[in-house]
C-alpha cells in the first residue's frame, strides 16, 4: 500500500522514455547500414553490441516504416553453397534522412545546364563536362594522399580521403583484385537522373589510381552500396581511357 502524499509512477512517462531509447537504437541501426552497407541481422548486432532478437526488433520497425528493405546478399565471384543471408540496405527514403537536403537544388542545377546548352546530345555533353570538372575539383583533394601511399594501399587511402568527404567507404581485397565501396552517396538522387556524375567518378579514380577501374555496382541504379572493382597488375591509363559505358551503370 503506498503512503499518503507518495507520487504514484509515471507510465506514461516511462512509455515515453522507452519510446525515445527505441528512436535513438533504431537511428544507430540505420547509420550503421549508412556507414557498413546492406548488413546481415548478426553484423549489425555485432557492430552495435546488440542481441539478434534486439536488432530483428528494430528492423522490422525500419522496415515498416520504409527505411530499410531487406533483400538476398549479392556476391561477387564464386558463390558457395547455402541460400544467400539476407542483408538489410536503406531505402531511398532512408537515405533522405542522411545529408540528401541539397539533391533538389543539385538536379535543378543540373536541368539548367542541359536546357541552356539546348537539350539532347548537347546538354548531355554540357552536364558530363560540368561533372567531369566538378569531380576533377574534387579529386585534387585526395591526389595527394593517394600517391604518398604504397601502390597496394592507394585504394585504402582513397577510401579514406573519400570517408572525409561523406561516402562512409571502405576497401577490401576481392578475387585478383580490390573493391573500392562507398555505402553513401551525398548526390544519389541526382546522378540516378545524370548518370555523367557517376561516370565522372569512374574516370577521377582511373586517374587517381593510375590503372583501369570498372564500376560493378551504385547507389543511383539501385543497389545498396556503390562497388568499384580495381584489379591487380592491370595496364596504367591515360586519363581519358577510363570507360564512360558502364561507369555509372551496372556492366549486367
Amino acid at each position: 500500500m503506498k503512503n499518503v502524499g507518495e507520487t504514484p509512477a509515471a507510465p506514461a512517462e516511462e512509455l515515453a522514455t522507452g519510446l525515445r531509447t527505441d528512436r535513438s537504437t533504431r537511428n544507430r541501426v540505420a547509420r550503421s547500414i549508412l556507414d557498413h552497407g546492406p548488413s546481415t541481422v548478426a553484423e549489425l548486432a555485432g557492430r552495435l553490441e546488440l542481441t539478434q532478437a534486439a536488432v530483428r526488433r528494430h528492423l522490422d520497425a525500419l522496415v515498416a516504416d520504409d527505411v530499410v528493405v531487406p533483400r538476398e546478399q549479392r556476391v561477387y565471384g564464386a558463390r558457395t553453397r547455402g541460400r544467400p543471408a539476407k542483408v538489410f540496405a536503406l531505402t531511398d527514403c532512408g537515405r533522405d534522412a542522411f545529408d540528401q537536403s541539397y539533391d533538389t537544388l543539385a538536379v535543378d542545377a543540373l536541368r539548367w545546364i542541359e536546357k541552356s546548352a539546348g537539350g539532347g546530345a548537347a546538354g548531355e555533353a554540357a552536364v558530363a563536362a560540368f561533372a567531369r570538372d566538378r569531380m576533377e575539383t574534387q579529386a585534387e583533394g585526395y591526389r595527394e594522399a593517394v600517391e604518398a601511399a604504397a601502390p597496394e594501399d592507394r585504394a585504402e587511402a582513397l577510401a579514406r580521403a573519400l570517408s572525409a568527404d561523406g561516402y562512409a567507404a571502405t576497401a577490401r581485397n576481392a578475387p585478383v583484385g580490390q573493391q573500392l565501396c562507398q555505402h553513401h552517396c551525398p548526390v544519389a538522387h541526382a546522378a540516378e537522373r545524370y548518370p555523367q556524375l557517376c561516370e565522372a567518378e569512374t574516370e577521377a579514380f582511373s586517374r587517381l589510381l593510375g590503372t583501369h577501374v570498372q564500376r560493378l555496382a551504385t547507389i543511383a541504379h539501385g543497389d545498396g552500396v556503390c562497388t568499384t572493382f580495381i584489379p591487380h597488375g592491370a595496364p596504367q591509363t591515360t586519363p581519358s581511357s577510363a570507360s564512360a559505358s558502364t561507369a555509372g551503370r551496372n556492366p549486367a
